[in-house]
Parts: C-alpha cells; structure tokens; sequence
C-alpha cells in the first residue's frame, strides 16, 4: 500500500504494515541553477568573442576616427587577437565549470573578470551592449563565488 502524501519533502510508502520512507534526492544541489548559468554564458560569451575576432581579422572598411584613443590603440588586428585570446579563455573556463571542477572556479573568476573588463574597451562605442556584458560577468562571478565552492560541488 502507497502513500501518495508527502512528508518532510519524502514519499511514504507502507508495505506488509512495514513503515519505509523512499527518500527522493537530486544531484543538482543548491546552485546547479547558477553554475549551469555561469557554464553557459562562459561558452556563448568565447563564442561571441571569436565571432568578433574573425570579424576584426577579416574587415577591409574604413576605421571609426576616434579609435585612435581607445584602448589598444587604432590597429584592429590587436583587437582580433586579444578577443581571439578572450574567447579563447572563455571556452575553456565554460567546459571546467560545466565539468564542476575547483580549478573552474578559479578560472571563471578569472574569465568573469576579464569578460567583464574585456566589455569595457566597448563602452565609448556600444555603452548599452557594454553595461550589459558586465552584468552579465559580475552575475556569473556571483554564480561562481556563492556556489562553486568545494561545499556546493
């Protein structure tokens, strides 16, 4: 005979008189929500980054006059091989914290970090798109930080 109640978060299940409790329990744990989260925008950010990477290696158009004053300077192949590098970095660290290993959390601390900071060299040209990215790293190092430690892994 089964119990379809629920007590304390387990199924009840009484057999032959005999009192058994079935104890229901998930892998994820507290934060599987937002390491998958910190995972995912690791890999879809070094994605976009090489995205950018082949696009500054590969265009022939004229320069905005005022890159000159950016941040690395008015050569649009140093931009190409920093993000090809960023993107790189990115990937790396989405595939260790997906893996939920402690080097990964280390590594995406490091890859929130220069994702976010990467973000800023864009803020006097796309300062929305800009702002957003470093939400979106500082989400993810919180991700990292509250619940990639050896407690939650």
């Amino acid at each position: 005979m089964t119990s379809p109640s629920m007590q304390g978060g387990a199924e009840r299940t009484v057999t032959g008189g005999v009192d058994d409790r079935l104890e229901v329990t998930t892998d994820a744990g507290d934060g599987a929500g937002w390491l998958l989260f910190a995972g995912t925008v690791m890999g879809l950010a070094g994605f976009m980054r090489i995205i950018d990477s082949m696009w500054a290696f590969h265009y022939k158009g004229a320069l905005p006059d005022n890159l000159k004053d950016s941040v690395l300077g008015d050569n649009l192949h140093t931009y190409a091989w920093t993000w090809l590098v960023v993107g790189a970095v990115l990937i790396v660290s989405s595939v260790f914290i997906l893996a939920r290993s402690q080097f990964a959390r280390w590594v995406g601390f490091f890859a929130a970090a220069v994702a976010g900071l990467s973000a800023m060299t864009w803020m006097p040209y796309y300062p929305i798109w800009s702002l957003t990215y470093v939400a979106i790293a500082v989400m993810t190092f919180y991700a990292l930080a509250r619940y990639g430690g050896r407690d939650s892994i």
